[in-house]
Formats: structure tokens, sequence, C-alpha cells
């Protein structure tokens, strides 16, 4: 089993953490775990797997996040992770959307851990690599101590060592998926409690995490923690993780080095015939906070969806921000 180091990884986001993604955040960081987003169990199982999981081998380590609720499914779909190469299998039981509710997966599965218990160690018989689990303190009426401590001792008895903690309730009725992100108070002492009752386990912390500061303080007692939206609106917070959480050198040092670095990955993508939007959509944060972000992502949005844009745009882009600091 491949011992993987998660004192630091970015959160599997749906619609943001796709392949492009996760390249564009490999610069950044050589040593933080990346995830991908959800994929669902029967997708995988009787789709066009190959399609649905493909990843550059430059985005290692990265975890494939799977969603289901059916042993059997689950562990075909683990096999095709793993065979393609994927470092880590990790089981959703934490997305509130109605979608997954519908399909008795994600968030809803924290009112059922006898059958996370059967899932986990059916992936764990089928597959060489860790099977892992995130999910919530709890969803609904639940209380958080009980429901958590109770949901993780029993899928730790169906073999699984390490769990990501979202440190908030989900509430299947009455919030919108948008609103679980927000509204549901935080609880960071809980996760911490979990770590104390079972040093035994990987307890990595997630949720609410708003910087590197925030994260290092928060990480106090734990294993490790994983940056969510922070990671994908100011992706820049990611090239100071190698020398702050692994004690190695920054891969980059400057935004416009950001860009150089990925610009190989960008050729390559776009002779696969990839739409430059595609790609530059998880690059408009950037310059956040910088002179001439404005103008940065204003170029990026109104010109890299255009048929036939290359890296000229990005250039484009890069000269607006030259322009704006000698201006300024």
């Amino acid at each position: 089993m491949t011992d993987l180091d998660r004192r630091f990884s970015v959160a599997p986001m749906m619609d943001w953490t796709d392949r492009h993604c996760r390249a564009f955040h490999r610069v950044l960081t050589r040593r933080a775990l990346l995830y991908t987003e959800m994929a669902t169990a029967p997708a995988v199982v009787r789709g066009d797997h190959a399609r649905l999981l493909r990843f550059d081998p430059a985005e290692q380590p990265v975890a494939l996040q799977l969603g289901g609720s059916d042993a059997a499914e689950l562990a075909e779909a683990a096999k095709f992770g793993a065979a393609m190469g994927y470092a880590e299998i990790n089981l959703n039981v934490g997305c509130p959307s109605d979608r997954v509710q519908s399909g008795r997966f994600g968030a809803c599965l924290m009112l059922e851990p006898p059958l996370v218990a059967e899932c986990v160690g059916a992936m764990r018989s089928a597959v060489d690599v860790p099977v892992t689990v995130k999910c919530r303190i709890g969803v609904d009426d639940q209380e958080p101590e009980a429901a958590l401590f109770g949901f993780v001792e029993t899928v730790a008895a169906a073999g699984c060592r390490s769990f990501t903690v979202h440190a908030r309730k989900a509430w299947l009725n009455g919030l919108s998926p948008k609103e679980n992100r927000d509204i549901p108070p935080l609880d960071y002492p809980l996760v911490r409690r979990l770590k104390a009752a079972h040093p035994e386990l990987e307890i990595i912390l997630n949720g609410g995490l708003a910087d590197l500061d925030h994260a290092r303080a928060e990480m106090t007692g734990l294993d490790g923690v994983m940056l969510g939206r922070a990671a994908y609106h100011t992706p820049f917070v990611l090239a100071q993780v190698d020398s702050r959480f692994f004690g190695e050198p920054d891969p980059v040092s400057g935004r416009a080095e950001v860009v150089e670095a990925y610009r190989p990955y960008i050729e390559r993508a776009l002779d696969e015939g990839t739409r430059l939007h595609a790609i530059t959509r998880q690059m408009l944060g950037l310059f956040h906070g910088e002179p001439g972000a404005r103008q940065w992502r204003r170029i990026l949005s109104e010109k890299a969806n255009r048929d036939g844009a290359g890296l000229e745009v990005i250039d484009e882009a890069l000269d607006a921000i030259d322009r704006r600091r000698e201006a300024a």
C-alpha cells in the first residue's frame, strides 16, 4: 500500500478541480496531494472510464474521489482508478447536493455507517492503493460528536485509516449546496477531539480554511489540512505550500513564472483540441490582489473562448499586467 503524505491537500471540487486545474496547481506545488472532482461509480463502471478518469502523469500525487453506495460497483470503479495510476481512492461522504441524495451517496451516507463500512471494505479488497473517506461532522438533526465518532469508528473497523473531515454539518433539508458551504457553523475543536480519541487514525481538517496561515494554525493536533475554495479562487496561495508544510523549496517564486511553467501543458492541451477557455478559467485568480488583476481576468474571460484562441491571449493578459505595474 502506498504511503501518501497528506499534510496538505487541495479539496475535490465539482466543476473546478478538473485535470487542467490540477495540472495548474501542480506547477505551484510539487507536494500537495491533489484530488479529482467526484466521479460517480456508475459513470466510471458503465461509461468511458478511460476518458472520464484521464489525467496527466505530472499531476501526481493525485487521488480519485468516487461517489456511490453500491459496494460491488465502487470496488469495480476503484479497480479502474488504481489501474490508471491514481495514488489513492477516496469515497465521498460529504457532498450535500440534491443529486447525491437522490442517488444515495454523498453526505446522506453519514446516516448509514455500516453501509459505508461495507463499501470501504469492498474497495480495499479490490485495490492496493489507500482507500480513504471524506465526510462531514453529521447531517440534519444528528448530534455531531456522537454522529462523527460513531461513523468514524464503524468505518475504521473496515480498515479505513485516513479520514478528511469537513468540520460542518450538512443540512440535507432546508439549505442549498452553496449554503451548506457557509451557513452551518464550523467546529474545528470537534475534529481535534476525534484525533485525540483515535491517535491511530489519520485525521485531516477541511472546511473554511482561508489561507496558509489559517490552515497552519488550525492544523495543531491534526495530521493535515485540506484547502478548498481558497486554493481555487486565489491559487498563488499554493506557491508556498512546499516550504511551509513540507520544508522543501517552492517550485516558483512569482506569478509570471507560474504562467511560464504552465505554458508547455497549455500547448499540449491546445494541440489535443482543448479550447483555451477550459484551461484559463483555472487561472483567473492568479493575480488576485496584484496591480492589473482586473485586466488579466477581463482579457482571459473575453478572449479565451473565441474560436482558435491560443497562447497569444495569455501573452496579451501578461502584457496588461506589466503595463499596469509600470503605471503604478
